[in-house]
């Protein structure tokens, strides 16, 4: 059976206009195969953070996708991550190390280097790059990019939800950068922009943006989606640039794109797109 498109697309639109809006730039098929890998990933993620979030949502999540791999789905989204399985090579091990980032997540958060944070970044973003690129018609080269690019757009999630994600006892600015940099915890809990604290943040959006740009670099490499997948990382790029605005107090806001200002970068996307 078809799987249920609209119900898939509402989950889409419910939880990231930014991914839904560069969606719609993909040609219909791989439309459908981008919203079937999203809604799962985004279900993977609800079954931690969302109402009753937790180790049994998670490892029912997980029974989800394995009985799409296995080809007996259930639920409206293994059906169409079904549908998209059947076909493109969407590598299982992809989802298995986004589970290792959602376990993670489970908490509390404390990462201890940098390395262990772009860890986490490939296992919960990363991933979605390595699922996306053959639905784009990417080969092993492309595959390479699409993690840096997820891993640049989840370092800008995680610059942007500092304040946010301490509420929920995370932390993933890594202990080895918050000694580097003189940052204190009870500066952070105290909702302090200081001086060190922008520095570090300087120090990860440069991160961030050198991970854009060797990401952007496998645009060229892929068949499909090219303006898609420019107009969500012209997005989170976006964020960064407001990020650095608010002179980097994402303690106490959370800086966002309007919906004016996602559509004002629609002809850029499509510009950057081009052969």
């Amino acid at each position: 059976m078809e799987p249920d498109w609209k119900a898939l697309s509402r989950t889409i639109r419910a939880h990231s206009a930014t991914f839904y809006l560069g969606s719609l730039l993909f040609p219909k098929e791989a439309r459908k195969g981008a919203w079937a890998v999203y809604a799962a990933c985004r279900l993977g993620d609800e079954a931690v953070d969302g109402e009753g979030g937790g180790m049994e949502a998670l490892e029912a999540w997980w029974q989800g996708v394995e009985r799409a791999y296995g080809g007996r789905p259930k639920e409206a989204w293994e059906k169409g991550l079904a549908w998209a399985l059947e076909r493109w090579p969407i590598p299982l091990e992809a989802f298995s190390h986004m589970k290792e980032g959602f376990l993670t997540d489970l908490g509390p958060v404390r990462l201890k280097t940098e390395e262990e944070l772009l860890t986490y970044c490939y296992r919960v973003a990363g991933t979605v790059g390595r699922m996306m690129s053959p639905i784009a018609g990417g080969g092993p080269e492309a595959e390479e990019k699409a993690i840096r690019l997820g891993q640049a757009m989840q370092l800008t999630n995680i610059l942007r939800d500092v304040g946010e994600d301490l509420g929920r006892d995370r932390l993933y600015l890594p202990q080895d950068l918050l000694e580097a940099y003189g940052v204190r915890l009870e500066d952070l809990l105290g909702g302090r922009i200081t001086p060190q604290y922008r520095a570090l943040m300087a120090h990860l959006e440069g991160k961030a943006r050198a991970l854009y740009r060797e990401g952007l670099e496998g645009l060229r490499l892929l068949k499909v989606g090219r303006a898609a997948i420019a107009l969500a990382a012209l997005q989170y790029q976006g964020i960064l640039d407001k990020l650095r605005l608010l002179g980097y107090d994402n303690l106490r806001h959370r800086a966002h794109l309007k919906a004016w200002e996602r559509l004002w970068l629609l002809p850029k996307a499509l510009l950057s797109a081009r052969p």
